[in-house]
């Protein structure tokens, strides 16, 4: 879709990115990006986490699921509400898991990468993708985690050059591929599942 041209049109067009779609998706607002028509040899900066600003925000909470107002956008909502209910029971999971070790779980701070779990043991600091396997195709969602852990590693590594960042992969169940966890040792990810959370 040509956004500006359908702007021109009249209609009300919102484009957002990569994070901005899962938060939809989570039922969290999401900008609008703005359109610009980009100058020969320009390139505009992505904002990123600043030391200052840090990396995790206040205490990790369990959303509720399932409820949907009239109107709602519909997609096959059954199945997104299984996914949904899967992640919030995987993150739930991990909250206790880490609490047992006496390790609070956060969120992004404000401007960091939208990751779901963060924590921090010592000056190190963990960041976790957590994906449900439910409803969905598993080598999809493993490798969808996968891009976006790896891709909030390196924001938060180029913004925090002096903070040692692990990035991590949570999944709700054990994977049924064995490779998963050779590809993670390769990439330096840290590779995990409910409900044992072992490696964390």
């Amino acid at each position: 879709m040509d956004a500006e041209a359908e702007r021109r049109r009249g209609r009300h067009v919102c484009v957002v990115d990569a994070d901005g779609f899962s938060a939809l998706l989570r039922g969290r607002p999401a900008p609008c990006l703005e359109l610009r028509r980009a100058r020969a040899g320009s390139v505009r900066p992505v904002a990123a986490a600043t030391p200052e600003a840090g990396v995790l925000g206040g205490p990790l909470r369990l959303r509720r699921t399932g409820g949907r107002a009239p109107g709602d956008l519909t997609l096959d909502l059954s199945r997104l509400d299984e996914a949904t209910a899967a992640h919030e029971a995987t993150v739930g999971a991990l909250i206790e898991h880490l609490s047992r070790q006496g390790v609070e779980a956060c969120t992004n701070a404000a401007g960091a990468p939208e990751f779901d779990a963060g924590w921090s043991l010592g000056e190190d600091i963990f960041v976790a993708e957590v994906k449900s396997l439910t409803g969905a195709r598993e080598d999809q969602q493993i490798r969808l985690g996968i891009g976006q852990i790896l891709d909030y590693a390196h924001q938060l590594r180029s913004a925090c050059p002096s903070t040692v960042i692990h990035p991590v992969l949570v999944m709700e169940r054990r994977p049924s591929a064995a490779r998963w966890a050779a590809l993670a040792d390769g990439v330096g990810l840290r590779l995990t599942w409910a409900p044992e959370f072992s490696g964390i």
